[in-house]
């Protein structure tokens, strides 16, 4: 009985902090080939740190590639299909100017500027008014209160027993 009512426990403290575990992405944005006008679609975006950006284009005539100036990143050779995805990080606010390299002179290049932000921190244990539910996911206050009732009936029948 004594495990039942420690597993119990248990779990009703660890279902409290798994609704807590966040992992925080960022956005992703995708930046195509316009291969009729050798321009990248779009050809300037605006991202925030933590977010990444994908060059994706499949089937084309002529094989593209992307490059930045600085050689921050780098789709590899020229290819007529591509999925490429670079990850800004949190350090890495600026102004990220790239090209294809095979059609640098005709001005298929584009821009990317990401913006400086402060990474969010997830406390430990965040602020829950005791007089309110808000914040708590329904199913953590369902299974609390399931766990409570149990324990509360174990309880019961364990002195139920033991007077007979």
């Amino acid at each position: 009985m004594r495990r039942v009512i420690c597993l119990a426990l248990v779990f009703f403290f660890l279902q409290g902090s798994i609704d807590l575990i966040q992992e925080e992405q960022g956005e992703i944005k995708v930046i195509t080939v316009d291969s009729t006008n050798l321009r990248f679609n779009p050809s300037t975006i605006t991202l925030n740190e933590g977010d990444s950006v994908r060059f994706v284009w499949g089937g084309q005539a002529l094989p593209h590639n992307t490059v930045e100036a600085n050689e921050v990143f780098d789709s590899g050779e020229p290819a007529r299909d591509v999925n490429y995805e670079f990850f800004f990080d949190y350090e890495s606010a600026g102004v990220y100017d790239y090209v294809c390299e095979p059609h640098a002179a005709v001005g298929m290049q584009g821009e990317i500027t990401v913006e400086d932000v402060e990474q969010v921190v997830v406390e430990d244990e965040p602020e829950v008014e005791a007089s309110t539910s808000e914040g708590l996911p329904v199913t953590s206050i369902l299974v609390g209160t399931g766990l409570l009732v149990g324990l509360g009936l174990s309880w019961f029948f364990a002195i139920k027993k033991r007077a007979i």
